[in-house]
């Protein structure tokens, strides 16, 4: 079965800079609507950071 566009994972390489400008984007936008997104940023970066 065909996985959805909206729930298909896909795998980015950034640098921490990059990463950043990312977190900074979102946070300007309501928090309500990238908290989730901010915190698998953020729990993936850290995985990898070890």
């Amino acid at each position: 079965m065909k996985e959805n566009k909206s729930t298909q994972n896909i795998e980015l390489n950034l640098s921490f800079d990059e990463i950043n400008i990312v977190l900074k984007a979102l946070g300007s936008l309501p928090f309500n609507e990238v908290y989730d997104l901010i915190g698998k940023i953020h729990e993936q970066a850290n995985a990898q950071a070890k």
